[in-house]
């Protein structure tokens, strides 16, 4: 886990609460200063690395809205936080903001109300669906990474029992870092951790600065054991050649993963594991901004060859996969999924 100092923290006024307050006492030794909007961050003169590295944002999380998903999770829940230290090359968080620090939200009462009053509206007892069989399940890490969130604010440890004590509600969150702090606390099946896996070689080259596959896997375990839910999540699921031109290689490559994940889990953990699988979806500004912090990466992640033009939902001009190609590229990782970890479901790929 890494030691994320900051040398500046930005905050709002509204964002100095008592937690807003006592995040700041914890970072006397940086240069404090007042914003008016966190989210519209003054030219810090700092690379996008070092933004990541050396720049804490405290705000307010004015917006309580709750989003349908329908895949890992049944909603979307309001961020506590927003940006990460880790610099993916392939990071959607990046793509919709210019400076990207960590920005902690501190009126944690208020998001936690605001789910609440959601899931108290919603039929009961759920009807079973792929997300969970018995509660409403909440992603609550899809702008940040709660791992690296758990270290910087108490906040997150109250929200894991907000849902740990919650007779109807489930938390979810995907990750890429592995915190020893979170096995002292024991969320008894309610919090799920997705532990996000490629290639480790890959995943050396395009997860910037994050905690290695091996590291990962190796924490599986010992989650599980204190008291989570653990699944995996793999994504993004890039296609490449081999060196020599093998257009096999990513599925060698996989096949490799899933057997040292076979090697790796307890049986118990296998019997509550399933997975989730996306393919590689790309933006064309971030490839420009790539090609200048990372070039070697975009060697992976920019295909045209392979790739066909999809402008998001929220107007960016992405590129993924062509849709035939695609398709088959589906086929393979489920057939490679059935014949080396048959006991990890698939709770969905695209």
């Amino acid at each position: 886990m890494t030691d994320f100092t900051p040398s500046v923290v930005l905050y709002t006024a509204d964002a100095l609460n008592e937690r807003g307050e006592a995040i700041l006492s914890q970072h006397a030794q940086a240069e404090i200063l007042q914003v008016t909007q966190h989210n519209r961050l003054p030219d810090l003169g700092m690379n996008h690395y070092k933004v990541k590295s050396d720049v804490l944002v405290l705000g307010k999380l004015k917006s309580q809205e709750i989003k349908w998903s329908g895949r890992s999770s049944d909603y979307i829940a309001p961020s506590l936080a927003n940006g990460c230290f880790g610099g993916c090359a392939y990071c959607y968080v990046d793509r919709h903001k210019k400076v990207n620090p960590i920005t902690l939200f501190t009126n944690v009462e208020e998001i936690m109300a605001s789910v609440d009053t959601h899931v108290q509206s919603l039929a009961w007892p759920k009807p079973c669906n792929q997300t969970d069989p018995v509660y409403w399940t909440y992603d609550i890490g899809c702008n940040s990474d709660i791992s690296v969130d758990y270290g910087l604010t108490d906040g997150i440890r109250q929200v894991f029992e907000f849902y740990r004590d919650h007779p109807r509600a489930k938390a979810t969150f995907a990750t890429k870092f592995v915190n020893p702090d979170m096995l002292a606390f024991d969320p008894q099946g309610k919090v799920r951790i997705r532990f996000s896996l490629m290639p480790a070689h890959v995943s050396k080259l395009v997860d910037v600065r994050t905690d290695s596959i091996e590291k990962r896997i190796a924490a599986i375990n010992d989650f599980y054991k204190a008291g989570y839910e653990v699944h995996v999540n793999f994504s993004p699921v890039i296609v490449y050649s081999g060196p020599d031109g093998n257009p096999k290689q990513w599925r060698e490559d996989y096949r490799e993963l899933f057997r040292q994940l076979d090697a790796a889990l307890h049986p118990d953990v296998k019997a509550q594991m399933q997975c989730e699988v996306i393919f590689l979806t790309h933006n064309q500004g971030q490839h420009q901004a790539n090609l200048a912090i990372n070039p070697k990466a975009e060697e992976l992640l920019w295909v045209p060859e392979l790739q066909e033009n999809k402008v998001s939902q929220f107007g960016g001009w992405n590129i993924r996969y062509a849709h035939q190609l695609k398709s088959k590229m589906v086929s393979v990782f489920e057939q490679m999924v059935r014949e080396e970890i048959p006991w990890c479901g698939i709770r969905y790929i695209f």
